[in-house]
């Protein structure tokens, strides 16, 4: 007879974990979702604005391509270890036609199961215990658990609001760059949203040639850009002399609204680019061949459908920031993305943290704090833009009425 949950008995493993198992920090998102879960569960009608999980959904025409494939026996197959070969010649055509780059597929593209995937293999490949990791704070949160996973030094690039949060590259000491292996850059950024120009990458990667480092860029919001020049976003991959320090991690979650589907692509040096793929070969698994097929038709594309994207959320980013700042927030004033990245109202003495509970509990609506994202943080809360736009209106009531009531 089985036994009953209350009957299992629990037991310790026998031997000691690998250091890299007792290093795992503590996964920020899944701890909102059990805050959010406890909250549901006592009857609370929570709205989430602390996930990233996009609510749209893929185009038809991207769809149909997928069912098709379905049906295709010779995707029931392994596909090829570094991605099927076309789907690599469409993400050379998407580099050319959108960034006026050109890329020889076969030895610089690889592709991969999403962005944190790439970035996962380019850790294991280039951090090393000891080593130092830079990377900018606010900062996606991988970025801190692979380095701490891997035991590598993490130096910090405090990116502030008086620099629209991009870092001051030349603050930095000549021996600090002479000790990292890794800069990790994120633009479009998340959670600010903020956007590199030219002349930054272009700063990067001369450091880069200069301290003999590699360059990481998490490219995995491209395309969700409106508002003019200030808007247009760069590859790093378009600066002269960045194929010889640089690689750049994309996914087409975002951008066609595919995060469950797991695909992507690393571009750049192909001696990092190789390196990775034999990391990959023993470590990794590869993109479902009807997934590749689907990202095929995507990448190649008139991209109409990752502008309507960007405009969907730039609407509603508009409903979430007008309304944040008439309870009295600092919005950031970003021109893409899919968040909101506001500084809480000061003069109640908030921190990021109290107030991103004092919402849970008050105005059942979730948000992360800053602190999620580094020490920059402590006085910001981010807001996701993935809900409708009438659920995005409600939450924005509710939080000025949790204030107001204060």
């Amino acid at each position: 007879m089985p036994a009953t949950d209350s009957a299992v008995q629990r037991h310790s493993c026998p031997v000691p974990f690998a250091p890299i198992a007792e290093s795992i920090p503590p996964n920020v998102f899944a701890v909102m979702d059990q805050k959010v879960a406890r909250a549901v569960a006592g009857g609370a009608d929570v709205i989430d604005l602390a996930k990233g999980n996009p609510d749209a959904y893929p185009a038809a025409f991207i769809r149909d391509a997928a069912k098709q494939a379905v049906d295709d026996p010779a995707n029931a197959r392994y596909t090829p270890f570094d991605g099927k070969p076309a789907y690599l010649e469409a993400a050379a055509d998407w580099y050319r036609n959108v960034h006026d780059v050109t890329l020889d597929w076969p030895t610089q593209l690889f592709a991969v199961e999403g962005a944190v995937d790439g970035l996962a293999g380019l850790y294991a490949i280039l951090a090393d215990r000891g080593d130092a990791v830079a990377f900018v704070d606010p900062y996606y949160p991988s970025y801190h658990c692979m380095a701490v996973m891997h035991g590598a030094e993490e130096i910090l690039l405090p990116a502030l609001a008086d620099r629209g949060f991009l870092p001051d590259l030349d603050a930095v000491p000549a021996e600090t760059w002479d000790r990292m292996t890794m800069l990790v850059l994120n633009y479009p950024n998340n959670p600010t949203g903020a956007q590199a120009s030219p002349e930054f990458l272009k700063r990067a990667v001369e450091l880069a040639h200069e301290h003999r480092f590699v360059i990481v860029h998490d490219y995995a919001y491209t395309g969700l850009g409106v508002g003019g020049p200030d808007a247009q976003q760069h590859s790093i991959l378009e600066i002269p002399g960045a194929f010889d320090v640089a690689v750049e991690v994309c996914s087409l979650s975002k951008m066609y609204a595919m995060a469950g589907w797991r695909a992507g692509f690393v571009a750049g040096n192909e001696t990092v680019v190789s390196r990775l793929k034999l990391y990959h070969y023993q470590m990794g698994s590869m993109i479902t061949g009807s997934i590749q097929d689907a990202g095929i038709v995507a990448l190649r594309s008139d991209q109409s459908c990752v502008t309507e994207l960007a405009e969907r959320y730039a609407a509603r980013r508009r409903i979430v920031a007008e309304g944040l700042r008439e309870a009295g927030f600092d919005v950031f004033d970003s021109a893409g993305g899919i968040y909101v990245w506001a500084r809480v109202p000061q003069s109640a003495g908030w921190t990021g943290e109290s107030l991103a509970d004092h919402l849970l509990d008050h105005a059942s609506v979730a948000v992360l704090p800053g602190t999620c994202f580094g020490r920059v943080g402590r006085d910001y809360v981010r807001l996701s833009l993935l809900k409708s736009e009438s659920e995005l209106a409600e939450a924005v009531r509710r939080i000025q009425n949790a204030l107001r009531e204060m």
